[in-house]
């Protein structure tokens, strides 16, 4: 697995750990099953980064934190220039830059995602809340509570988070989008 995912996954057990929380308790309270949970804890799988958000949410830490380490610190606005948000590549075929790091408790995720394009079958993920993705380039199949939606560059859709959703890359070309996770 990547040292990214094994470092996110540590400061996950932390938190858990320094909490003195059972892992059942945080499965419980972030949705997933306790399965799971030891997975995405042990760093030796993918970690949604649905679930990085719902533990955030959870315990009432910044996103930020998880994925890097550090604690953002702007309050009246941050600024994230083209191409310098911080990346998170959970693996291969997703890669997130985050668009607002540096912002202190924001009320949403924004991300700016891509999507390479793979003949793997598509993951599906759930998470609370809802969900902005408006294609920045290329062609995304969006599958969303069993239906298989196609988006352009251009095209967007906003959706409940809690149904079962993942994107696939279309027409041998990596896709990117803007998602914003609510």
């Amino acid at each position: 697995m990547n040292t990214q995912i094994t470092q996110i996954a540590e400061r996950i057990r932390g938190l858990r750990e320094a909490l003195e929380l059972p892992a059942e308790q945080v499965a419980q309270k972030t949705g997933v099953s306790v399965e799971d949970y030891n997975r995405f804890e042990s760093g030796n799988t993918d970690i949604p980064m649905s679930f990085i958000t719902e533990v955030a949410q959870a315990f009432g830490v910044d996103t930020t934190t998880l994925i890097s380490g550090t604690e953002p610190h702007a309050q009246a606005y941050f600024i994230t220039r083209k191409g310098t948000g911080l990346s998170v590549e959970r693996n291969k075929v997703y890669k997130y830059q985050s668009l607002a790091s540096g912002f202190r408790q924001a009320k949403a995720e924004p991300f700016e995602v891509t999507v390479e394009f793979n003949d793997k079958p598509m993951s599906l993920n759930t998470h609370s809340g809802q969900e902005f993705n408006m294609v920045l380039e290329g062609s995304l199949q969006i599958r969303l509570a069993g239906r298989d939606l196609f988006l352009n560059e251009g095209d967007c859709i906003y959706f409940d988070a809690t149904k079962p959703h993942g994107m696939k890359a279309l027409n041998g070309k990596s896709a990117r989008f803007l998602a914003v996770i609510i």
